[in-house]
C-alpha cells in the first residue's frame, strides 16, 4: 500500500463559526447529503439502502440535486471526487481530497489516527482488516477501537472505512448498512479488474 498525501486542516483557535453549506448528490446508491464551510468538510451522510442498485453496477450517475448556490471549494472538490469515485474511478487516486473540518479529525486521539492512517494507507480496491489497521495506526490490540473508529468516521466514502473488513473475511457492519458496503466493494472490484485488462 503506497502512501498519499492527504491535507489535514487545523481551525485557529478563537476562529469565528463556520458559514455551513449543504448540498446533495444523487449518486448510484442514492442521494447523499454533504455538509461543509470554506474551510472543508463537516459530513457525509449516506442513505439505508434497502435494496441493491440493479446489476452489480447501476448507471453511473452523480450529479448534484440540490445545494448548488454558494458551494464552497471543499465542498466542489467533494463533488467532483465523489463523482469520479462512482464514473471514473481511475481518477480519484490523482484528484486531491477535499480539505476536513470536523473536530473528530482534529483532535490528537486514537480515532483520528485511525481514519488518517486509512486514508493515506488503503487504497481503491484494497481491503483491510480491523486488526491489520490497528496494527497500521500503532496498536496491534486495538482491532475493537478500530471498529469503534469506522462507525465514528464523518466523511464515509473519502475516508473508505467500507474498505475495513473482519479477518476471517467477512464485510462487517457499516453505517450506512450491510448492502451499501457490498455495493461499494464491489464497485471497486469490478472497476479495479477492468484496470488490469
Amino acid at each position: 500500500m503506497a502512501s498519499r498525501h492527504v491535507p489535514k486542516v487545523k481551525s485557529a483557535k478563537g476562529g469565528s463559526q463556520c458559514k455551513e453549506r449543504h448540498m446533495v448528490l444523487l449518486t448510484p446508491v442514492g442521494k447523499i447529503e454533504i455538509s461543509g464551510c470554506e474551510t472543508g468538510l463537516h459530513e457525509i451522510k449516506l442513505p439505508k439502502m434497502s435494496l441493491l442498485p440493479s446489476g452489480a453496477e447501476s448507471t453511473a450517475m452523480c450529479e448534484v440535486y440540490e445545494g448548488t448556490e454558494e458551494m464552497t471549494e471543499p465542498l466542489q472538490q467533494c463533488m467532483g471526487w465523489l463523482y469520479a469515485y462512482f464514473c471514473e474511478p481511475a481518477r480519484t487516486a490523482t484528484l486531491p481530497v477535499p480539505a476536513f473540518h470536523h473536530p473528530l479529525l482534529q483532535q490528537d486521539s486514537f480515532t483520528s489516527k485511525v481514519l488518517w492512517t486509512l486514508l493515506r494507507e488503503v487504497k481503491f480496491g484494497e481491503a483491510v482488516s480491523y486488526k491489520h489497521l490497528a496494527d497500521l495506526a500503532g496498536n496491534s490490540k486495538a482491532a475493537r477501537a478500530v471498529g469503534g473508529a469506522m462507525r465514528s468516521n464523518p466523511i464515509p466514502i473519502i475516508i473508505p472505512c467500507h474498505r475495513v473488513i473482519c479477518s476471517s473475511g467477512r464485510s462487517g457492519n457499516y453505517g450506512g448498512g450491510n448492502l451499501m458496503k457490498e455495493w461499494l466493494l464491489s464497485h471497486e472490484k469490478l472497476h479495479q479488474d477492468k484496470a488490469a485488462y
